[in-house]
């Protein structure tokens, strides 16, 4: 990939979520180096819509319901107009782009990008039918991509695992995270006066108000945090349309443990890292992930982390406790404990910032342009 190649970038929206910032993040960078790409989207929707995209050609499929039809076959009038040498596909589970290439009949590469741990993501949201014939789908489809990268080893495993796919088969690379402007943005100010010096330490958790993110567990591990000394919690995170009824869910719980005066859900905001930089630890405590953007940014911030040991990336990224401390998923006691013992150190920031230089966009970026240029 020496040459000057064309490459697209799909995803199915510019929601506020890891997955579609890696998108970004990845399509700025391969146009950074020179590459002609195009950001294709089924939908122009999402908070990131309203990023700068520079170098970067945004292309609008204006998929309508059925979305998996509408968006496949627009995808593979992109495929037939533009004929890029690869195709990326991100959160693309049903494969799309590997039909689209199909009816396209062109010669784009195509590379299916997995991001999340599907068996966990398919038993919290789907039941046994359409498990089932998602998991047939990908057994079908996935083997004619012309490659498949995984975001991190336990994606991998669990890929494998649940289908007929080897290890051999799938290329871990980890998400570009560290953008070049991501040192600059830590260092822009907060309007919240949570954070003003001389305030009781912030603990703080950033993701979508979603189920996956059990925030649940954090609000009740923070209330036993609380009795034992002052500390604020910050959870800044957009509702999710598929799960409106959590924000209301957490609020309720606040209140039944009187915690209204010391936890704050702002919503979503477009600068989390700042937040990360001047939050005293930050606390992932998600059921799953795929990689967990949030724990690397928080590393990179110089912040001390704390996360749940769950399927599949925040242990990876912290070096399975070499780099932060690891509780066991949804239980607010072990949770509690490790971010006290947390809170009772002195962070070590350049320790964390070394580790998080690993998931910089322009040594991931590097990686994908070598691992196309083998296909």
């Amino acid at each position: 990939m020496n040459k000057t190649k064309t490459v697209s970038l799909f995803v199915p929206s510019l929601d506020g979520g890891g997955a579609e910032k890696v998108a970004i993040n990845l399509a700025q960078a391969l146009a950074n180096i020179g590459h002609k790409v195009y950001l294709v989207i089924a939908q122009a929707e999402g908070a990131y819509l309203q990023q700068n995209f520079n170098d970067v050609e945004l292309v609008d499929l204006q998929a309508k319901s059925p979305i998996f039809l509408y968006k496949t076959l627009a995808l593979k009038q992109h495929l037939k107009e533009k004929q890029p040498d690869y195709l990326i596909a991100i959160l693309d589970v049903l494969g799309s782009a590997i039909i689209a290439r199909h009816l396209a009949k062109v010669s784009t590469k195509v590379v299916m990008v997995v991001q999340t741990n599907l068996s966990q993501q398919f038993q919290d949201r789907h039941g046994a039918a359409v498990t089932n014939f998602k998991w047939f789908c990908i057994n079908r489809l996935y083997p004619h991509a012309d490659a498949i990268a995984t975001a991190s080893k336990g994606v991998a495993k669990d890929l494998s695992s649940n289908t007929g796919l080897s290890h051999q088969d799938l290329k871990v690379l980890y998400n570009p995270i560290l953008t070049h402007d991501f040192y600059e943005k830590v260092k822009e100010p907060i309007q919240h006066p949570w954070f003003a010096a001389g305030e009781p330490p912030v603990i703080l958790g950033v993701g979508r108000l979603v189920k996956q993110k059990d925030f649940a567990t954090l609000v009740r591990a923070f209330a036993q945090v609380r009795q034992k000394q002052l500390a604020r919690l910050v959870i800044l995170g957009d509702v999710d349309k598929r799960e409106p009824q959590i924000k209301p869910y957490l609020q309720s719980l606040i209140q039944e443990f009187g915690l209204e005066a010391d936890v704050d859900l702002p919503g979503f905001v477009s600068n989390p890292y700042t937040y990360m930089a001047k939050a005293r630890v930050f606390v992932l405590s998600s059921i799953y992930e795929g990689f967990g953007n949030v724990v690397a940014e928080a590393l990179a911030a110089g912040t001390s982390v704390v996360s749940t040991d769950c399927e599949s990336g925040p242990a990876e990224i912290l070096d399975y406790g070499r780099y932060g401390r690891l509780a066991p998923v949804g239980n607010p006691k072990a949770l509690a404990e490790k971010i006290c013992a947390t809170l009772a150190e002195t962070p070590n920031s350049e320790h964390l910032q070394e580790r998080a230089a690993m998931f910089s966009v322009n040594r991931v970026a590097s990686q994908y342009v070598d691992f196309l240029s083998q296909l």
